[in-house]
C-alpha cells in the first residue's frame, strides 16, 4: 500500500509538496483551513489531488504516515496538536524536497536582509550562466521545481518557520546574516528558541561544507562559541580583522576563499547602505565559493535592482521622496531604514504588533523623524512608547489616510518613509499589499 502524505496549507509550498508527493507516488491528501487560490487548485486538479478547503476534516488527516506542514501553520493550532499527540511525523515543505535531489543548496536565513541576499545571489549566478533555482520564502516552491523543473543548483531563502520542521536537509552553503528579535509571538517570547530555529540551518552540515555568516553580531558570536560547527566558516565584517573572509579596505570590497581573492570597488556596489553591503558581501562569499569568475561578481554586483516593497524609491512629489520598505516587518528592518535616511523624516509605523520592542529604535527616531503616523487596528502600545517623544503624532485607519497625513506633514526636502514594524494583517492581505497600496496613493497625490 502506497504511503499516505497529507498536506497542510495550499499555498506555494504546500501545492508543490502535494505536486511532488504524488509524483513520487504517495496517496495525497490536500487540506487548508482558509480558501485555496484559483491558481493551486487548478495545479492539484490538474495532477489528480483531492483537496479541501475552509476547514480541516480530522478523519482523513490523522491517518496520515506523514505531514507536510505550510510555514504558517502555528505549532498551536488544534489539528498539529492532534498530531503532535499522536506522534506522526511533521515536516517542511523544504525537508520533504531535499530528499529528491542532490543538487547543491546554498540556504539564507537571517531577521533581516535574507529576501535582498537570496535574490542578489540567484542574479549572480544566473547571469553567469548557472543552472540555478529561486525557491524558500521567494521564487517557486521547491518541491515543484524538483518534481517539474530541477537545477542543479538551488538558492533558498528560509525562515524559521520553515527550519523549524527541517531534519535531514543539508545546506551546502549556509548564511546567517544577522539575529535580532522577531516572531516571538511563535516562540513562546522565548528569544532562544527562535535563536535555535535559526541555527537548524547548519545542521547535517561537514566540514566540506561553508558557513557565512555576519562577524559582528553578538548572538551569532555566543552560538559559534557553544556549538563549534563542523563547517569551515566564512564570517564578514565592515572592516578587516584577522580571519575575515569578506571585508572592505580602502573602498575596495575584498573577498578571500580558496578559488582565490575577489575585489571591487565599493563604489560600484548597486546596493547603497552598511547592511547592503553585509548583503553583498554574503552574496559575494557564497558566489566565490561556487567558483563564479570575478568579472561575473563584479557586474552582477554593480547592475543589481534591489527587491520590491524594500526602501523602494516611489516618487517625488513637491520636493518629497516617498519611499516603501514595507517588507520591515519588524523592528531592526526599520532601525536599518531609519539609519539609511539622509533627510528629515515623516515616519508611517504600525501593524500587527509580534511582541516589538520599540526602543531599538527610539534613539534614530528622536534624531530624524519629526511627524509619526500610526497606522493600525490598534496603536495603543504605539502611543504608549511615543508619546511626548515626538511633535507630531497621527493615527490613520487606512493608507490612504496615512499618507494624505503624510503629505500634509512634510515639507519640501523630507522624506515620507512607510516602514512598518509590525506585520501586515490587521488592514491589509500582505506586506506586499500593504506596499502596492502605498504606492498607488502615492501616485494619486
Amino acid at each position: 500500500m502506497s504511503k499516505r502524505m497529507v498536506i497542510l496549507g495550499a499555498g506555494e509550498s504546500g501545492a508543490g509538496a502535494a505536486v511532488l508527493a504524488k509524483a513520487k507516488g504517495f496517496d495525497v491528501f490536500v487540506s487548508d483551513k482558509s480558501s485555496i487560490k484559483p491558481k493551486y487548485k487548478e495545479m492539484l486538479d490538474n495532477h489528480g489531488i483531492r483537496w479541501e478547503e475552509g476547514q480541516h476534516t480530522e478523519a482523513d488527516i490523522l491517518n496520515a504516515d506523514e505531514i507536510v506542514k505550510s510555514p504558517g501553520i502555528p505549532d498551536k493550532a488544534p489539528i498539529i496538536q492532534l498530531l503532535k499527540k499522536q506522534g506522526t511525523p511533521i515536516i517542511s515543505e523544504i525537508e520533504f524536497a531535499g530528499r529528491y535531489t542532490d543538487s547543491k543548496m546554498i540556504c539564507i536565513t537571517g531577521s533581516n536582509g535574507k529576501t535582498t541576499t537570496t535574490m542578489l545571489t540567484y542574479h549572480i549566478l544566473k547571469e553567469a550562466g548557472v543552472d540555478v533555482g529561486l525557491a524558500g520564502n521567494v521564487g517557486n516552491s521547491l518541491a515543484l521545481q524538483v518534481a517539474e523543473d530541477p537545477h542543479a543548483v538551488y538558492v533558498i531563502e528560509l525562515s524559521s518557520f520553515q527550519l523549524d520542521n527541517m531534519y535531514d536537509f543539508k545546506a551546502d552553503i549556509a548564511i546567517i546574516l544577522n539575529i535580532t528579535p522577531d516572531h516571538l509571538d511563535r516562540y513562546n517570547y522565548e528569544m532562544q528558541n527562535y535563536v535555535d530555529a535559526k541555527f537548524r540551518i547548519l545542521q547535517n552540515q561537514t566540514k566540506d561544507d561553508a558557513f557565512i555568516f555576519w562577524n559582528d553580531d553578538p548572538i551569532i558570536a555566543r552560538e559559534i562559541a557553544k556549538r563549534h560547527p563542523e563547517a569551515t566558516l566564512y564570517p564578514f565584517a565592515e572592516t578587516h580583522e584577522n580571519g575575515m573572509k569578506g571585508y572592505t579596505e580602502n573602498n575596495q570590497v575584498v573577498i578571500e576563499t580558496a578559488n582565490g581573492t575577489f575585489t571591487m570597488e565599493q563604489d560600484l556596489l548597486a546596493l547603497t547602505g552598511t547592511h547592503n553591503l553585509y548583503n553583498s558581501l554574503a552574496s559575494g562569499i557564497a558566489s566565490k565559493i561556487v567558483d563564479i569568475h570575478d568579472e561575473k561578481i563584479r557586474a552582477s554586483l554593480s547592475d543589481f535592482t534591489g527587491v520590491e516593497h524594500r526602501l523602494e524609491k516611489v516618487l517625488r512629489v513637491r520636493g518629497v521622496d516617498y519611499i516603501n520598505d514595507s517588507k520591515a516587518t519588524n523592528v531592526n528592518s526599520c532601525w536599518y531604514a531609519l539609519q539609511s535616511m539622509t533627510t528629515p523624516v515623516v515616519l508611517i509605523l504600525g501593524g500587527t504588533d509580534k511582541g516589538n520592542d520599540y526602543s531599538e529604535i527610539e534613539e534614530l527616531v528622536s534624531k530624524k523623524v519629526h511627524s509619526l503616523i500610526f497606522m493600525g487596528v490598534d496603536n495603543t502600545k504605539l502611543h504608549a512608547f511615543f508619546d511626548g517623544k515626538v511633535a507630531n503624532i497621527e493615527d490613520a485607519r487606512s493608507m490612504e489616510e496615512a499618507v494624505a497625513k503624510a503629505y500634509k506633514m512634510a515639507h519640501k526636502g523630507d522624506t515620507v518613509l512607510l516602514s512598518p514594524c509590525c506585520a501586515s494583517f490587521d488592514l491589509f492581505k500582505s506586506y506586499e499589499d500593504r506596499g502596492d497600496q502605498f504606492k498607488a496613493c502615492v501616485r494619486n497625490l
